[in-house]
């Protein structure tokens, strides 16, 4: 049955079903054409319009009303192609002319499930609130009954370990005379000396060429130049054959997740490398989609990823919810942890990463039991994720502050608080308190952090936020050039000017990190589980994270 012009008009969106709507000024415009060449989704294009004018000329002049044919810019209301607010076209107008605008009564959440596929987005949460972190407050300030520090003038070691620290009753030696021996077959767990902020696994793929390169230069330039050991997880998806050959692979941790992409590389390139990873990093979750595997758009499988991870181009890289060789807790520590040590020799620090769940604390205990097992890093549900559905990112996940608490808290009831080290992830530097919620999170019982969209936010200027702006990451259409693989997106990057940016991150966070730790009496070891030094103004969350209550 033919539908009439009025039927179609009443199944069209309007504007104000969209989130964000485009204002455009007529009389600035110029129509020079370069917002509309610039959108990355296609939300505007050239259009045309016909309007009634009155006019009054000649001699004797009288009111004559004419119709005349103009151009313009037009907003589409197809879900598929609906501004996501990114401003580029903004920045590109000579002439301030043309801007979007957040809607605040959208209704987008009832028309993104098109063609009954739930919808899926890049960055975090859709989150106004302020987060635990944010809200923590330093309040034990040595001053008259400790000694305080000066954070500009004395000697700081802001360093942790990632690796099993055995303490020295249980470590295979003796001392015979002033030298220390081996005792017995001995295994020392292999220890890195680390920066406690490290930059979270973004796989080559993600992000586009540019940026990956930029973050690797910055990683080299902080530990070749600054002295700041400062390391990189590589995602899943493998690495540059060249940067596996090369002395900085020692940087790097390499991850192994469910999809086993680009191992293949990574396994032929053992005999050649010049020296080893940083650690090895099997991921079984992240805090953004827990129970969810990882997720490669077909869009940016170009030649170089295919060549990498050693598959077809143009197809989706779904990974699987887990590792398909392990059933249980037990086998999944027996299988990979030891596996990956023998692969390296038992050289490198291999761990897991985990969500943040109620059941990290199986994992966990099971982990102690583990000479072979050097960490556990936590990711909670403020994590950000390349790709995941809306209902994953929004609704599913556990909060980072107390589920990295319990754990700490379990550590010390066993002894091993000292021992097993734990990263925190999710949501670290959210509202750009970077050191502050990394110090936080070392206070409450991590060893170091994990941050990955600030060092975007930070170094790459990107746009997405926590009210759905922009958040493409998935499509491969990334204005900013961040995390796409087409080159007319990704040449906007600099990635020396991206280099530069993690550089100044780091080193700042290093100088702030020093002015939270020096009124704490603390410059040569972090101050791990130091919860008296904590306070919040709210007593629920005081009693939940056993620190003080200060309002």
């Amino acid at each position: 049955m033919e539908s009439t012009g009025r039927l179609d008009v009443n199944h069209q969106l309007g504007l104000n079903d969209l989130p964000y709507i485009i204002r455009w000024e007529d009389s600035r415009c110029t129509r020079c054409g370069r917002c509309t060449s610039v959108c990355p989704v296609a939300a505007i294009e050239p259009g045309v319009y016909e309007r009634r004018v009155v006019e009054s000329t000649g001699a004797t002049p009288l009111p004559t009303t004419v119709r005349k044919v103009s151009s313009c810019v037009k907003q589409s209301t197809d879900v598929m192609r609906r501004c996501i607010g990114c401003a580029t076209c903004r920045n590109v107008c000579p002439n301030d002319a043309i801007a979007p605008t957040f809607n605040p009564a959208n209704k987008f959440n009832w028309h993104a499930n098109q063609g009954g596929e739930p919808y899926k987005r890049g960055g975090r949460r859709n989150d106004n609130n302020v987060s635990i972190l944010d809200r923590i407050k330093f309040t034990r300030i040595s001053m008259l009954t400790d000694p305080a520090l000066d954070a500009g003038r004395h000697e700081f070691r802001v360093r942790t370990y990632l690796g099993r620290n055995l303490p020295p009753e249980n470590l295979p030696l003796k001392v015979v005379g002033n030298d220390l021996v081996p005792d017995g077959t001995p295994f020392i767990p292999p220890v890195r000396e680390i920066f406690p902020i490290r930059i979270g696994g973004m796989s080559v793929g993600a992000l586009s060429p540019h940026m990956w390169e930029g973050l690797a230069m910055g990683v080299a330039y902080l530990n070749e130049v600054k002295g700041i050991p400062v390391v990189m997880c590589t995602g899943e998806g493998g690495m540059p054959p060249r940067l596996l050959k090369s002395p900085f692979l020692k940087y790097f941790i390499l991850q192994i997740a469910s999809g086993y992409f680009g191992w293949d590389e990574i396994v032929h390139a053992i005999p050649h490398m010049q020296c080893d990873p940083a650690a090895i990093e099997i991921k079984y979750g992240q805090g953004a989609k827990p129970g969810d595997g990882g997720l490669l758009m077909a869009s940016k499988v170009l030649q170089n990823i295919a060549k990498i991870r050693g598959v077809p181009m143009f197809v989706d890289l779904a990974s699987p919810p887990t590792h398909q060789t392990k059933y249980s807790i037990e086998e999944a520590v027996a299988k990979m942890i030891t596996s990956m040590s023998m692969a390296w020799g038992f050289r490198v620090p291999v761990y897991p990463k985990i969500s943040g769940t109620k059941t990290a604390l199986a994992v966990l205990n099971n982990l102690a039991r583990n000479p072979f097992a050097a960490a556990l890093t936590i990711d909670g549900e403020d994590g950000g994720t390349g790709a995941a559905y809306n209902v994953s990112l929004d609704k599913m996940g556990h909060p980072i502050a107390s589920n990295l608490r319990e754990c700490y808290l379990n550590l010390v009831k066993i002894g091993k608080q000292n021992e097993l080290p734990l990263f925190a992830a999710g949501g670290v530097g959210k509202r750009g308190n970077l050191a502050a919620n990394a110090a936080a999170l070392m206070m409450l019982g991590a060893s170091g952090t994990d941050c990955g969209k600030y060092i975007m936010q930070a170094a790459a200027g990107c746009l997405g936020d926590e009210q759905n702006r922009c958040n493409i990451c998935n499509t491969g259409k990334c204005p900013r050039g961040i995390t796409t693989q087409d080159p007319k997106l990704f040449r906007r990057l600099d990635p020396d000017k991206v280099a530069q940016r993690v550089v100044d991150v780091f080193v700042s966070a290093d100088k702030e990190l020093k002015k939270i730790f020096a009124p704490l009496g603390r410059s040569t070891e972090l101050p791990i589980g130091m919860s008296d030094g904590l306070s919040i103004d709210d007593k629920a969350v005081a009693e939940r994270l056993e620190i003080n209550y200060a309002c």
